[in-house]
């Protein structure tokens, strides 16, 4: 594709309509594709930005279950949340649409009949849970059961989030529905499926072969190594009630998966947005398509979504897919259903008026090539060292000294110095400079180079010292002026795509406005007697009670997070004393222990049951104790529990742990030490 092209399509991944937006999607995603869409708008580029709310999947419908409502109730709140949340941010959508709307219904019903009638798809049976008391088939994550690797009773059939392993629902122990709590049975059902492994030679060419050059390390990286490990077909269609129905027929209560669904919508949001020239933006490949997404979607968006688009033969293809990493706050995984999170809507409330802010920090500290952390005194330090004493101080000192030797009208510049001529030469090299690290997707370095603009107009009224100049050569103190305001003026329009309303308030208080990028740096931007507003703050200082308040609702979030698990788990489904008796429980004394190689959860364990041999188990509590201490202590243990190969270790019985309320595990022991081998009665 052309260097410059004709238009751009740019993509920000649509937020799942089951919470509000923190500050890691922004990070993320968001922010970025926010400071590159102003960039191209500032080059006078032709660029559509298009989102909208991912309203369909399964995590709905169990939100929906559990708060009484229907699914559409939960997608309507959190759509207007969302909305509202970007747009008082300033993220300059051309749209903001939802997957639940008719448009996007026609389109991805279009999308995939094309696929279907063409003989795209195939068709397989396979066997899926179902629950015969909810009459339905059960999608993964509603079905719990025993995770084989950990022992956590709560895993889902996908992942278990106490250890991370991924899972399948078959690999669970005693699994369960998350509607009945029954145990489901499995069944025979048809879906459809798309052929990945038919397209893994293009695939390979166009990305192993087509993008090492150009896409982030950790998104060819990524790519490469599942291409590598080989792909398979992936399921289009889910049993579901909730989503765009299979329109085929003989697909009764099919819809289609959320992961095909969901892509489709960037196209659907377009045509909503240009209803007779959507696809010029989608088809015209003189059009250059960009995703931003976080690294949890690469495969989505690379690998997968440019599959259907390959099948369907009639759209463009992703020119890059500048994926960032996660943020994490307070040194912890940013968690939603921990409520461990700054979300944006409760942002906008505490700090009215001072999006800017967070944008700066999001962006001076985005996890681009690793994951990063975000921290208050962080934000803090960065909005008063930074923002108020490096940008805002010279914007304010330029225009206050303006307006107390000049009347607040642009000064003359009468014959300029070396030390004048150097700094306007780097004036003009900025826009450049800057433009070139946006046109890479190195959003912080592009940030901090726009920061050394200002601190280079710092160093210069530092240097020339205007306050005292004024006392002995004012037509030498007006130059100093005017070379500062020309310096200050090319920040409205560089400072734009990054700090939104910081540039708009600098444009009011220097009576310009924002121009095209290409003129930005110009040294005559402010003529001499252009008449300035009055000087006003761009950023005021952030004190230590207001940090300290949000820090204390992280603290109050903890504390309530280790009360609500402190609480009793209800309690199972009775057993009979027939049932109990099957299990023989019996203490054990652990005589070896090592970690498992390529693991960080798992110990491998020696214990001396009374028997010739000792047993070996493997347990998930390497984070909770070192190997070396756990040898010759005394532990329960299940004995009877079917033994499970894990990591290529026969494991055989089960520790039996506590566990408190901030999750630390605690060895179950006799009160006295006893003969291994002693039946627990």
């Amino acid at each position: 594709m052309s260097s410059l092209p004709k238009r751009f399509t740019v993509t920000a991944a649509l937020p799942y309509a089951n919470g509000p937006v923190h500050i890691g999607h922004l990070a993320g995603v968001y922010l970025p594709a926010d400071i590159y869409v102003r960039y191209l708008r500032a080059q006078q580029r032709d660029v559509k930005f298009i989102c909208g709310s991912d309203e369909h999947g399964v995590p709905i419908t169990i939100r929906a279950q559990k708060e009484g409502v229907t699914p559409q109730q939960v997608v309507d709140k959190y759509h207007a949340i969302i909305r509202d949340s970007f747009q008082e941010f300033g993220v300059s959508f051309d749209i903001y649409s939802r997957t639940s709307s008719k448009t996007h219904a026609e389109v991805a019903s279009g999308f995939f009949r094309k696929l279907y009638e063409e003989g795209k798809f195939i068709e397989q049976t396979s066997e899926q849970y179902y629950d015969e008391k909810a009459d339905q088939f059960l999608a993964d994550r509603y079905i719990v059961g025993t995770c084989p690797n950990c022992g956590n009773e709560n895993a889902y059939g996908d992942q278990c989030e106490k250890c991370g392993t991924s899972l399948s629902p078959t690999e669970l122990i005693n699994p369960r529905s998350m509607l009945s709590g029954n145990h489901p049975v499995l069944r025979e059902t048809k879906h459809w499926y798309l052929p990945l492994d038919q397209y893994e030679p293009w695939l390979r060419e166009w990305i192993v072969e087509g993008h090492k050059q150009d896409w982030k390390a950790n998104v060819y990286g990524q790519c490469k190594s599942w291409i590598d490990q080989g792909l398979h077909p992936r399921a289009v269609t889910r049993d579901l009630d909730w989503g765009v129905p299979v329109p085929v027929a003989g697909a009764e209560g099919k819809v289609l998966y959320v992961w095909f669904d969901a892509p489709i919508g960037y196209i659907s949001a377009t045509k909503d947005l240009l209803p007779d020239t959507w696809e010029t933006y989608w088809k015209d490949p003189e059009t250059k398509l960009v995703h931003f997404i976080g690294k949890d979607n690469i495969v989505f968006h690379c690998i997968i979504f440019p599959t259907m688009l390959k099948a369907h033969g009639d759209y463009i293809l992703p020119d890059n897919v500048p994926a960032n990493e996660f943020l994490n706050l307070e040194g912890d995984k940013i968690s939603t259903s921990r409520n461990w999170a700054v979300w944006l809507h409760e942002y906008l409330q505490d700090f009215p008026g001072q999006a800017d802010v967070l944008r700066y920090v999001l962006c001076a500290n985005a996890p681009e090539t690793k994951d990063n952390d975000f921290t208050w005194k962080d934000f803090q330090a960065r909005n008063n060292n930074e923002l108020v004493a490096n940008l805002g101080n010279f914007v304010n000192r330029a225009v206050v000294l303006t307006h107390k030797f000049f009347e607040g009208k642009v000064p003359a510049a009468v014959g300029f110095t070396t030390e004048d001529e150097d700094v306007l030469r780097q004036l003009q090299e900025f826009p450049a400079r800057i433009g070139e690290l946006i046109d890479n997707y190195r959003f912080r370095d592009a940030l901090n180079e726009l920061m050394n603009l200002s601190r280079l107009g710092n160093k210069y009224l530092a240097d020339q010292e205007p306050w005292k100049l004024i006392k002995t050569d004012e037509a030498r103190t007006g130059t100093v002026l005017h070379v500062s305001l020309q310096l200050a003026a090319a920040l409205v329009t560089l400072l734009e795509p990054f700090l939104p309303e910081a540039a708009a308030r600098l444009g009011r208080m220097l009576n310009t406005e924002k121009g095209p990028w290409s003129q930005a740096g110009r040294p005559d931007a402010l003529p001499a007697g252009h008449q300035l507003a009055e000087a006003a703050l761009l950023f005021t200082k952030i004190e230590d009670a207001t940090v300290e308040a949000q820090v204390q609702k992280l603290l109050d979030t903890k504390k309530a997070n280790e009360l609500a698990a402190a609480v009793a788990a209800p309690a199972k489904e009775d057993v009979s004393f027939e049932q109990f008796q099957q299990m023989d429980l019996r203490i054990g004394t652990i005589v070896a222990a090592e970690k498992v190689a390529k693991t960080k959860k798992l110990l491998k364990l020696s214990v001396d049951l009374g028997f010739d041999e000792p047993r070996t188990i493997v347990s998930g509590i390497a984070e909770h104790f070192l190997p070396e201490a756990l040898i010759g202590q005394q532990v329960q243990v299940l004995l009877n529990l079917a033994p499970r190969e894990i990591k290529g270790i026969q494991s055989q019985g089960m520790l039996l742990m506590a566990e408190n309320a901030d999750g630390v595990l605690s060895l179950m022991q006799p009160s006295s030490p006893v003969r291994p081998g002693s039946g627990v009665a």
